[in-house]
């Protein structure tokens, strides 16, 4: 793990939440919103992408964005730097 620095209060160094995002790939029904299917790495339809973001995110716990982990990282290698 690198330093972080929030780029939006500019202060917070130290208080972060990580966010785990698990993504599950569904198949809905347009009008009701019910579940039809629900999608695993053996039986992906050819029609859906899967998900390929970050495995979590970042919140500031002082201000409460939320961000990519390399966003926060980057502007701390910034404020590092002046």
């Amino acid at each position: 793990m690198k330093p972080y620095c929030c780029p939006n209060c500019k202060t917070n160094r130290s208080r972060f939440n990580l966010i785990e995002q698990n993504a599950s790939s569904v198949k809905i029904d347009p009008k009701s919103g019910e579940v039809l299917n629900v999608f695993n790495e053996e039986n992906i339809d050819a029609f859906h992408m899967q998900y390929k973001g970050p495995s979590y995110k970042v919140q500031c716990a002082s201000c409460g964005l939320i961000e990519d982990e390399h966003t926060f990282i980057k502007f701390a290698e910034h404020n590092k730097k002046q």
